[in-house]
């Protein structure tokens, strides 16, 4: 299976690449392994040297990355640029903050002294989608090569020219090699990774049915792993919100990358006090979306990734309505080339509607109407996801209180601002486990050793 690069606006192939040899593969774990050696005993400053690097060169290259985003798999140009300086941030955070995060904390023993360090363990191997494909090469390069790990990654097969442009910006920052390593290879290839002794942890950040996958080989070797897997986020609308600014977000956390993202808003849960007039006004701002080319600017409405996401996400709209769902607004493909699907919007989704536990990867919404707040929260919570989700509501007490009885890794209360390199980003249920970003994100491949030092006599 090759490699393919597919413009999904007009449906034409940009390139292929062949995917690597088991003697290639070899070599390049080989080289990580090595690399390792040297790259743990490195200082933070000699690390952050590179990583700063990186990141540099890609805010230089910022603007044909996003070209080559924008034509791989789709995203909006404006869109496209914004990951771009995001996950430039990433990188710049981790180069920066590293050492503090993992600087060894004094603990406070009864008798004598101690302390935990932490100490990386090894080659670290990545398996990333192609929705963000700079952004989720990022969040794992910048914490994990700053902790002293080194990184192996296998990106989606929809995005081989980003994931080849990511690797370039290290190899020129000046990094060793096999310091970060793309990986053009099979799902076989990927298990023989994963079995291999010199791969000491996993990240994937895909889907549910992959995360069991891959988390299961890594448990069988006894390897760390997180997983940032699917939601199916609640956007609670209260009684006392602000519509206009409500709308405005429910557009934007719909639609935001075309609507192929984890934590997108897809159940929205409205109070019915505000259910007629919020559903009426969302119907008009999706239906105003106007289909283009993603590389122009004034594009409101992009393409789906590739045809295949198209078809599938078709498809389950039509399993939705045959289960008694109605369409207010889409449903359909967009007759034009490319993989462009309407902005969608369904209602009338019983418990037994199999859309009811689906997630929808692209611009299909949930409306649910509920008569308060406890019968909101009590939707929000039945879902095997739970990875984030909102609350909008005029009182920010009120907001607080209903974001912690919602069961997910994340809530936010009047936006959905999901992401800063700051905030630690993850879920629980079938959102997986495990967090990114932050001050936790570097946690999660390392040692944390416990030293302790007492004049103490052993026992008689």
């Amino acid at each position: 299976m090759a490699y393919l690069s597919v413009n999904p606006s007009n449906g034409e192939q940009n390139r292929a690449f062949p995917e690597l040899t088991d003697a290639e593969l070899e070599a390049k774990l080989a080289a990580a392994a090595a690399c390792f050696k040297d790259w743990r005993h490195l200082s933070y400053a000699a690390r952050a040297t590179i990583v700063s690097r990186a990141a540099s060169l890609m805010e230089e290259r910022a603007e044909i990355l996003a070209r080559t985003m924008t034509l791989e798999m789709g995203k909006r140009i404006n869109e496209a640029r914004g990951e771009v300086a995001f996950s430039t941030s990433i990188l710049a955070y981790y180069a920066k903050n590293a050492e503090r995060f993992l600087t060894p904390l004094k603990l406070h023993p009864t008798l004598g002294e101690a302390h935990m360090e932490s100490s990386p363990i090894g080659v670290i191997f990545g398996v990333e989608p192609w929705n963000f494909p700079y952004y989720q090469l990022a969040r794992v390069a910048g914490p994990h090569l700053m902790a002293g790990n080194v990184l192996m990654v296998k990106h989606a097969a929809c995005v081989p020219q980003c994931a080849i442009a990511f690797e370039a910006l290290w190899t020129d920052a000046g990094a060793p090699a096999g310091l970060y390593t793309n990986l053009l290879i099979s799902h076989a290839q990927s298990d023989a990774v994963i079995d291999d002794p010199r791969v000491r942890g996993v990240a994937l950040t895909g889907s549910v049915a992959a995360g069991r996958s891959i988390a299961a080989r890594a448990g069988r070797n006894l390897k760390p792993s997180s997983m940032e897997l699917g939601g199916s986020d609640a956007f609670i609308v209260l009684e006392d919100a602000d519509l206009e600014h409500t709308i405005k977000w429910a557009v934007w956390g719909r639609m935001y990358n075309g609507g192929q993202t984890c934590c997108a808003a897809k159940r929205f849960i409205v109070v019915e006090k505000l259910a007629d007039a919020f559903l009426n006004r969302f119907t008009a701002a999706l239906a105003a979306l106007v289909p283009g080319d993603p590389i122009d600017e004034s594009t409101t409405l992009g393409p789906l990734s590739s045809e295949s996401a198209l078809l599938e996400l078709v498809g389950q709209v039509d399993q939705a309505v045959t289960h008694g769902a109605t369409v207010v607004l889409g449903g359909k493909r967009i007759d034009r080339p490319g993989s462009y699907m309407q902005p969608t919007i369904l209602t009338d989704i019983s418990s037994d509607n199999p859309a009811y536990r689906d997630e929808f990867f692209g611009p299909v919404a949930m409306f649910f109407r509920v008569r308060n707040e406890d019968e909101a929260i009590a939707l929000a919570n039945d879902s095997d996801f739970g990875l984030g989700g909102s609350v909008f509501t005029r009182d920010i007490a009120r907001g607080r209180r209903v974001a912690s009885r919602v069961e997910t890794g994340m809530m936010f209360v009047n936006n959905i601002s999901w992401s800063d390199a700051e905030l630690p980003f993850g879920g629980i249920k079938d959102s997986g486990y495990g967090r990114e970003l932050g001050d936790m994100g570097i946690q999660e491949f390392v040692n944390k050793k416990l030293v302790r030092y007492a004049a103490l006599e052993a026992p008689v």
